[in-house]
């Protein structure tokens, strides 16, 4: 995702983090639900849909989702055949809390299944300073972030069946933090050995989560040595893959070509999403391609991908254009279509919109990838879920869960835009 998306707020500190080193009880000395599952068992399994989750409702996370809002978030994704969320750091109370949340409401009901990828945020020193970020060198903060996901991987192994050591960490765009591949492998190697000591749960499977480029699909330059330790350290590769965004910044495949000038705009548009789906797999496709270069036979799942709904930039109308919601539909079911019959988790990005990552600017692209507004407004793409009474009775913010444009598919129709003429 881009930077204003990941970037992390220092000032506030995780009260209830938990030292690495202090002896730690499991919320599973009696287990709750007797089904023993683990990160091969879901990965790649349809039956185990995956979605990126973070639950924040204001305009600052200094405000943080209560462990009621996060149980109403997770009983409507649950409804909708989500079972494995994806975090992103353990600075801040939400993933502790989304922790807590999950093995309350397995308390209640031993049955009810989700399981998390738990996200340690890794970055450079300097970063989200007024100084200038050093590469090369990592920020202090990192041994604490591992230290507090290796408690929660422990403390909670019945849910935590993931853990990935940064988001985004190595790709060179994210300038604000980005550090050299040698960081990344120092603490993959550190979480396998805690592994093999038995100081982790044996079927944790670790991984990092990044953009193609860093996976080796990409610029050559990222073929280092420490990549292919990298690669060969983790227990499976999550690659982002973001044709949205290369609408703005690679847009050969998304401009309509000429010989499809005369369609209509809806049929510029589903010819577009579908030269998007290509792009993405094109992308999964260099990195396998890399992979097995180095003679490494590993899984490779896509940690992030999405389309967003609304935009004022570089993706709105004086832009690429790809920005509403019928095209936001159409890449999220052409996606689900492609990864669940290839065996290919798609930890979808977003859930729910989040209005904290571009808090001044209400129409940021930013602020719109989820596949429900802040209200719990079902976007297009889950339309035909309302349809089927799956989220009956579920409130989010004190509201039933209905369809956006009032479900008038020919109003979210009129306003879809073609992407421009090559």
């Amino acid at each position: 995702m881009k930077l204003i998306a990941k970037s992390i707020c220092f000032g506030i500190v995780l009260a209830t983090s938990i030292s690495c080193n202090q002896k730690q009880k499991t919320q599973s000395d009696q287990p709750l639900n007797q089904k023993e599952v683990t990160a091969k068992n879901i990965l790649g399994n349809p039956d185990y849909l995956a979605i990126c989750y973070e639950g924040y409702r204001e305009k600052s996370r200094e405000q943080q989702p209560t462990i009621a809002q996060l149980q109403e978030d997770l009983k409507i994704l649950s409804a909708m055949g989500i079972r494995i969320v994806r975090t992103y750091n353990v600075q801040l109370p939400h993933a502790s809390n989304l922790l807590k949340a999950i093995h309350e409401l397995k308390v209640v009901d031993p049955n009810f299944e989700m399981y998390v990828m738990l996200g340690a945020w890794i970055d450079c020193k300097n970063a989200w300073t007024d100084q200038a970020p050093d590469h090369n060198i990592e920020s202090l903060q990192n041994e604490g972030e591992i230290g507090r996901a290796v408690a929660l991987a422990n403390q909670y192994p019945d849910i935590v069946k993931i853990l990935a050591v940064g988001n985004e960490a190595m790709v060179r765009w994210a300038a604000s933090y980005f550090v050299q591949p040698s960081v990344i492998l120092k603490w993959v190697t550190h979480v396998q050995s805690l592994k093999a000591e038995g100081k982790l749960p044996k079927d944790l499977w670790i991984t990092c989560s990044d953009d193609f480029a860093s996976w080796g699909g990409g610029d050559s330059s990222y073929h280092t040595e420490d990549l292919e330790k990298i690669i060969k350290a983790v227990d499976y590769i999550s690659m982002h893959t973001y044709p949205y965004h290369n609408t703005h910044y690679n847009p050969n495949f998304w401009r309509v070509p000429a010989e499809e000038s005369k369609l209509s705009e809806v049929e510029k548009a589903d010819a577009a999403i579908v030269r998007a789906v290509a792009f993405a797999k094109a992308q999964y496709d260099s990195v396998a391609s890399y992979v097995k270069s180095l003679g490494v036979n590993k899984p490779i799942h896509i940690g992030e991908t999405g389309w967003a709904s609304a935009s004022d930039g570089f993706y709105g109308r004086e832009g690429s254009r790809a920005t509403d919601e019928y095209k936001q539909g159409k890449y999220y079911h052409l996606m689900r279509e492609w990864t669940n019959t290839s065996g290919i988790s798609c930890f979808y990005f977003e859930a729910f919109d989040e209005q904290w990552k571009d808090a001044a600017n209400p129409n940021g692209s930013e602020n719109h990838f989820g596949l429900f507004g802040l209200s719990g407004e079902a976007k297009y793409p889950i339309w035909k879920l309302v349809d089927q009474g799956v989220f009956k009775n579920l409130m989010r913010a004190g509201k039933p869960i209905i369809k956006t444009y009032n479900g008038d598919e020919k109003m979210l129709v009129n306003e879809v835009m073609a992407p421009p003429i090559k």
